[in-house]
Protein backbone atom coordinates (compact mmCIF):
# COMPACT_ATOMS: atom_id res chain seq x y z
CA UNK A 1 0.00 0.00 0.00
CA UNK A 2 1.47 3.07 -0.95
CA UNK A 3 1.37 6.57 1.52
CA UNK A 4 -1.24 8.06 -0.43
CA UNK A 5 -3.43 5.04 0.32
CA UNK A 6 -2.55 4.60 4.05
CA UNK A 7 -3.18 8.00 4.71
CA UNK A 8 -6.76 7.67 3.56
CA UNK A 9 -7.41 4.60 5.15
CA UNK A 10 -6.81 6.05 8.28
CA UNK A 11 -7.37 9.58 8.36
CA UNK A 12 -10.60 10.06 5.69
CA UNK A 13 -14.06 8.82 5.29
CA UNK A 14 -14.50 10.35 1.70
CA UNK A 15 -11.17 10.99 -0.27
CA UNK A 16 -11.50 11.71 -3.89
CA UNK A 17 -8.35 12.19 -6.09
CA UNK A 18 -8.66 13.56 -9.23
CA UNK A 19 -11.93 12.40 -10.23
CA UNK A 20 -14.01 12.61 -13.54
CA UNK A 21 -17.01 11.04 -14.93
CA UNK A 22 -17.96 11.66 -18.62
CA UNK A 23 -20.80 10.64 -20.70
CA UNK A 24 -22.11 10.66 -24.11
CA UNK A 25 -18.86 12.86 -24.61
CA UNK A 26 -19.99 15.45 -21.80
CA UNK A 27 -17.64 15.96 -19.16
CA UNK A 28 -20.11 16.46 -15.90
CA UNK A 29 -17.39 16.32 -13.30
CA UNK A 30 -13.91 17.10 -13.33
CA UNK A 31 -11.06 16.96 -11.49
CA UNK A 32 -12.24 16.47 -8.27
CA UNK A 33 -9.93 16.52 -5.14
CA UNK A 34 -11.80 16.13 -1.75
CA UNK A 35 -10.65 14.57 1.41
CA UNK A 36 -13.81 14.86 4.14
CA UNK A 37 -11.47 13.38 7.60
CA UNK A 38 -13.17 11.38 10.60
CA UNK A 39 -14.79 13.90 12.92
CA UNK A 40 -16.01 16.41 10.25
CA UNK A 41 -18.95 16.93 9.03
CA UNK A 42 -19.72 18.12 5.68
CA UNK A 43 -22.31 20.22 3.92
CA UNK A 44 -22.15 19.43 -0.09
CA UNK A 45 -23.01 22.62 -1.35
CA UNK A 46 -24.53 23.87 -5.55
CA UNK A 47 -27.28 24.73 -7.81
CA UNK A 48 -29.04 22.32 -9.79
CA UNK A 49 -26.98 20.64 -12.66
CA UNK A 50 -23.53 20.83 -10.67
CA UNK A 51 -23.32 17.45 -10.24
CA UNK A 52 -23.74 16.95 -6.95
CA UNK A 53 -25.87 13.72 -7.76
CA UNK A 54 -23.59 12.12 -9.55
CA UNK A 55 -21.28 12.79 -6.42
CA UNK A 56 -22.99 10.65 -4.36
CA UNK A 57 -23.52 7.67 -6.78
CA UNK A 58 -20.17 7.66 -7.27
CA UNK A 59 -19.93 7.50 -3.02
CA UNK A 60 -22.43 4.79 -3.03
CA UNK A 61 -20.70 3.00 -6.12
CA UNK A 62 -23.50 3.28 -8.41
CA UNK A 63 -21.29 4.50 -11.10
CA UNK A 64 -17.56 4.35 -11.54
CA UNK A 65 -15.19 6.97 -12.13
CA UNK A 66 -13.67 8.05 -15.95
CA UNK A 67 -10.78 9.46 -14.31
CA UNK A 68 -9.54 9.36 -10.68
CA UNK A 69 -9.77 7.19 -7.62
CA UNK A 70 -12.10 7.41 -4.63
CA UNK A 71 -12.00 5.73 -1.11
CA UNK A 72 -14.64 5.63 1.48
CA UNK A 73 -14.63 4.34 5.05
CA UNK A 74 -11.35 3.73 4.48
CA UNK A 75 -11.69 1.26 1.59
CA UNK A 76 -10.56 2.10 -1.83
CA UNK A 77 -13.06 1.38 -4.62
CA UNK A 78 -12.07 -0.75 -6.79
CA UNK A 79 -10.63 -3.36 -4.34
CA UNK A 80 -13.70 -4.06 -2.12
CA UNK A 81 -17.17 -5.01 -2.73
CA UNK A 82 -19.08 -2.36 -3.12
CA UNK A 83 -22.48 -3.90 -2.39
CA UNK A 84 -20.87 -4.64 0.72
CA UNK A 85 -20.03 -1.18 1.43
CA UNK A 86 -23.32 0.71 0.93
CA UNK A 87 -24.73 -1.68 3.93
CA UNK A 88 -22.16 0.99 6.06
CA UNK A 89 -23.54 4.23 4.34
CA UNK A 90 -26.97 5.25 4.89
CA UNK A 91 -28.70 7.76 1.85
CA UNK A 92 -32.48 9.86 2.95
CA UNK A 93 -33.55 11.36 -0.39
CA UNK A 94 -36.82 13.21 -0.76
CA UNK A 95 -37.29 10.76 -3.96
CA UNK A 96 -37.29 7.65 -1.66
CA UNK A 97 -40.81 9.00 -0.66
CA UNK A 98 -42.17 8.47 -3.62
CA UNK A 99 -41.23 4.60 -2.98
CA UNK A 100 -42.88 3.87 0.56
CA UNK A 101 -46.01 1.86 0.69
CA UNK A 102 -48.58 4.65 1.83
CA UNK A 103 -49.94 2.36 3.93
CA UNK A 104 -47.22 0.83 6.02
CA UNK A 105 -46.87 1.64 9.56
CA UNK A 106 -43.65 3.45 10.68
CA UNK A 107 -41.95 1.74 13.16
CA UNK A 108 -42.21 -0.98 10.09
CA UNK A 109 -40.69 1.42 7.73
CA UNK A 110 -38.01 2.24 10.09
CA UNK A 111 -37.03 -1.14 11.04
CA UNK A 112 -37.00 -2.14 6.97
CA UNK A 113 -33.86 0.15 7.47
CA UNK A 114 -32.20 -2.72 9.03
CA UNK A 115 -32.73 -5.34 5.87
CA UNK A 116 -32.58 -2.35 3.39
CA UNK A 117 -35.97 -3.40 1.73
CA UNK A 118 -38.63 -1.02 0.98
CA UNK A 119 -41.19 -2.62 2.65
CA UNK A 120 -40.78 -5.30 5.49
CA UNK A 121 -40.63 -9.05 4.35
CA UNK A 122 -38.34 -9.81 7.37
CA UNK A 123 -39.55 -11.36 10.71
CA UNK A 124 -37.45 -8.43 12.77
CA UNK A 125 -36.79 -9.56 16.61
CA UNK A 126 -38.53 -7.47 19.74
CA UNK A 127 -35.33 -5.71 20.10
CA UNK A 128 -35.72 -4.36 16.47
CA UNK A 129 -38.62 -2.67 17.09
CA UNK A 130 -37.16 -1.15 20.84
CA UNK A 131 -34.23 0.52 18.34
CA UNK A 132 -36.84 1.71 16.17
CA UNK A 133 -38.70 3.32 18.82
CA UNK A 134 -35.99 4.57 19.78
CA UNK A 135 -34.48 6.09 17.17
CA UNK A 136 -37.95 7.55 16.73
CA UNK A 137 -38.08 9.42 20.04
CA UNK A 138 -34.41 10.71 19.22
CA UNK A 139 -35.25 12.46 15.95
CA UNK A 140 -38.83 13.78 17.70
CA UNK A 141 -41.70 11.75 16.24
CA UNK A 142 -41.75 9.05 18.80
CA UNK A 143 -45.81 9.98 19.27
CA UNK A 144 -45.59 8.69 15.55
CA UNK A 145 -45.79 5.03 16.77
CA UNK A 146 -48.46 2.84 14.93
CA UNK A 147 -49.79 5.61 12.29
CA UNK A 148 -49.74 4.68 8.57
CA UNK A 149 -46.90 6.80 6.96
CA UNK A 150 -49.20 8.43 4.65
CA UNK A 151 -50.67 10.07 7.49
CA UNK A 152 -47.72 11.96 8.38
CA UNK A 153 -46.98 15.13 7.41
CA UNK A 154 -43.48 15.56 4.98
CA UNK A 155 -41.21 16.68 7.75
CA UNK A 156 -42.37 14.11 10.06
CA UNK A 157 -41.62 11.61 7.14
CA UNK A 158 -38.15 13.00 6.62
CA UNK A 159 -37.68 12.11 9.94
CA UNK A 160 -38.61 8.72 9.73
CA UNK A 161 -36.76 8.17 6.42
CA UNK A 162 -34.03 9.55 8.45
CA UNK A 163 -34.62 7.07 11.72
CA UNK A 164 -35.00 3.96 9.02
CA UNK A 165 -31.35 4.98 7.75
CA UNK A 166 -29.90 4.85 11.38
CA UNK A 167 -31.51 1.36 11.78
CA UNK A 168 -28.91 -0.02 9.66
CA UNK A 169 -25.90 1.55 12.46
CA UNK A 170 -24.20 3.59 9.21
CA UNK A 171 -20.96 4.79 9.66
CA UNK A 172 -21.63 7.13 6.98
CA UNK A 173 -25.14 9.18 6.60
CA UNK A 174 -26.27 11.07 3.27
CA UNK A 175 -29.32 13.54 3.46
CA UNK A 176 -29.97 14.56 0.10
CA UNK A 177 -31.81 17.78 -0.16
CA UNK A 178 -33.35 16.60 3.36
CA UNK A 179 -35.49 19.63 3.59
CA UNK A 180 -36.24 20.15 0.06
CA UNK A 181 -40.15 21.04 -0.19
CA UNK A 182 -41.18 21.26 3.83
CA UNK A 183 -43.14 24.54 4.85
CA UNK A 184 -40.89 26.55 7.30
CA UNK A 185 -42.19 25.00 10.55
CA UNK A 186 -41.58 21.54 9.38
CA UNK A 187 -37.84 22.80 7.74
CA UNK A 188 -36.96 24.07 10.96
CA UNK A 189 -37.92 20.96 13.13
CA UNK A 190 -36.30 18.51 10.86
CA UNK A 191 -32.95 20.84 10.90
CA UNK A 192 -32.96 20.96 14.76
CA UNK A 193 -33.70 17.56 14.69
CA UNK A 194 -30.75 16.80 12.65
CA UNK A 195 -27.88 19.18 14.83
CA UNK A 196 -29.08 17.22 17.56
CA UNK A 197 -28.58 14.05 16.36
CA UNK A 198 -24.88 15.23 15.15
CA UNK A 199 -24.48 15.83 19.02
CA UNK A 200 -24.92 12.10 19.77
CA UNK A 201 -21.58 10.22 21.03
CA UNK A 202 -22.65 7.90 18.58
CA UNK A 203 -23.68 10.02 15.59
CA UNK A 204 -22.52 8.68 12.22
CA UNK A 205 -20.33 10.99 9.93
CA UNK A 206 -22.87 13.04 7.88
CA UNK A 207 -22.86 15.18 4.44
CA UNK A 208 -25.56 17.47 4.00
CA UNK A 209 -26.70 18.22 0.32
CA UNK A 210 -28.23 21.09 -0.48
CA UNK A 211 -28.94 24.60 -2.59
CA UNK A 212 -29.67 26.75 0.60
CA UNK A 213 -27.56 28.28 2.16
CA UNK A 214 -29.90 28.51 5.67
CA UNK A 215 -30.13 24.74 5.65
CA UNK A 216 -26.26 24.30 7.16
CA UNK A 217 -27.11 24.12 10.66
CA UNK A 218 -23.40 24.42 12.10
CA UNK A 219 -22.90 20.83 13.11
CA UNK A 220 -21.69 21.08 8.88
CA UNK A 221 -18.50 22.64 9.83
CA UNK A 222 -16.75 22.28 6.61
CA UNK A 223 -18.50 22.97 3.36
CA UNK A 224 -17.69 22.09 -0.23
CA UNK A 225 -18.88 24.74 -2.85
CA UNK A 226 -19.30 22.50 -6.25
CA UNK A 227 -20.40 24.53 -9.43
CA UNK A 228 -20.51 23.62 -12.53
CA UNK A 229 -18.89 19.97 -11.89
CA UNK A 230 -16.03 21.63 -10.60
CA UNK A 231 -14.34 21.78 -7.14
CA UNK A 232 -14.75 26.05 -6.60
CA UNK A 233 -13.82 26.19 -3.22
CA UNK A 234 -13.44 23.61 0.05
CA UNK A 235 -13.16 24.45 3.93
CA UNK A 236 -14.58 25.41 6.92
CA UNK A 237 -18.46 26.12 6.42
CA UNK A 238 -18.09 30.27 8.00
CA UNK A 239 -15.60 30.69 5.51
CA UNK A 240 -16.97 29.56 2.41
CA UNK A 241 -20.62 31.40 2.79
CA UNK A 242 -18.73 34.72 2.90
CA UNK A 243 -19.84 37.33 0.96
CA UNK A 244 -17.10 37.50 -1.21
CA UNK A 245 -17.17 33.90 -1.83
CA UNK A 246 -20.46 33.65 -2.65
CA UNK A 247 -20.77 36.77 -4.91
CA UNK A 248 -17.77 35.16 -6.66
CA UNK A 249 -19.82 31.75 -6.65
CA UNK A 250 -23.17 32.62 -7.93
CA UNK A 251 -21.13 35.67 -9.94
CA UNK A 252 -23.70 37.56 -8.94
CA UNK A 253 -23.50 40.13 -5.96
CA UNK A 254 -25.07 38.39 -2.55
CA UNK A 255 -24.64 39.46 0.90
CA UNK A 256 -24.33 37.04 3.59
CA UNK A 257 -26.10 37.55 7.11
CA UNK A 258 -25.45 35.23 9.97
CA UNK A 259 -28.09 34.35 12.41
CA UNK A 260 -27.91 31.55 14.81
CA UNK A 261 -24.92 30.05 13.51
CA UNK A 262 -26.79 30.01 9.84
CA UNK A 263 -25.86 32.21 6.80
CA UNK A 264 -28.69 33.43 5.45
CA UNK A 265 -28.45 34.70 1.74
CA UNK A 266 -29.83 37.65 -0.04
CA UNK A 267 -29.08 39.32 -3.10
CA UNK A 268 -27.31 43.14 -3.51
Amino acid sequence: MNEVNRFDNQNHVIAMHNVSWRRDGKTVLEGIDWQAAKGENWALFGLNGSGKTTLLNMINGYIWPTTGTISVLGHKYGEVDVREMRKSIGWVSSSLQQRIHASEKVQDLVVSGKFASIGLYEKPASEDFDRAEMLMRQLGCGHLLDRMYQTCSQGEQQKLLIARALMAEPKLLILDEAANGLDFISKEGLLDSIQELALQPDAPHMIYVTHHTEEIVPAFTKTLLLRRGQVFRQGNTADMFSGETLTDFFELPVEVSWRGNRAWLSKK
